[in-house]
């Protein structure tokens, strides 16, 4: 019986500690699998703070990751690192790295950092050409949308909408 008892605790507490990973994967655009630094991957391994600061999708490595609220970013070098780390809320991806289209529609779909907008220093990312032309139609509107979408989709997983 204590052995059934220690089993089923033991158990209970490996889903218990697993939770935070599992609920910021659906609040956050991430790839399967997870990196050296035991959590799955944010913006496709493009750093973000280079990307904010040039505008320019460069792929960081896992010699220079951090995570944060589950998720790993990579870095080109340790000062985007440390810059990172300092204030993560001024680098990440708006929308947890999901489309800002889509999530101006009820949506989450991939967001691609190959096309991406920083707009007033937030950084917007898109799945595809077509889709970042269609922002640029209406890019306010489209923010305004996805800011208040975002509120209600962000805890609903991927499969829900």
């Amino acid at each position: 019986m204590f052995k059934k008892l220690a089993l089923t605790s033991a158990l209970m507490a490996g889903i218990v500690l697993g939770a935070p990973a599992a609920f910021a994967a659906d609040e956050y655009n991430v790839s399967n699998g997870l990196t050296a630094a035991n959590a799955p991957l944010g913006l496709h391994g493009v750093d973000p703070v280079e990307l904010l600061i040039t505008e320019n999708p460069v792929e960081g490595t896992a010699a220079h990751a951090s995570v944060h609220d589950g998720v790993a970013y990579y870095f080109t070098n340790a000062e985007n690192k440390k810059a990172f780390e300092s204030n993560p809320e001024a680098y990440l991806p708006q929308n947890g790295g999901f489309c800002t289209f889509g999530v101006s529609v009820g949506k989450k779909f991939d967001g691609d950092p190959e096309y991406h907008a920083v707009i007033d220093g937030k950084l917007y990312v898109f799945l595809n050409r077509e889709i970042f032309d269609a922002f640029n139609q209406d890019r306010a509107g489209t923010i305004s949308k996805a800011y208040t979408n975002w509120k209600d989709i962000r805890s609903t997983a991927v499969s829900d909408l």
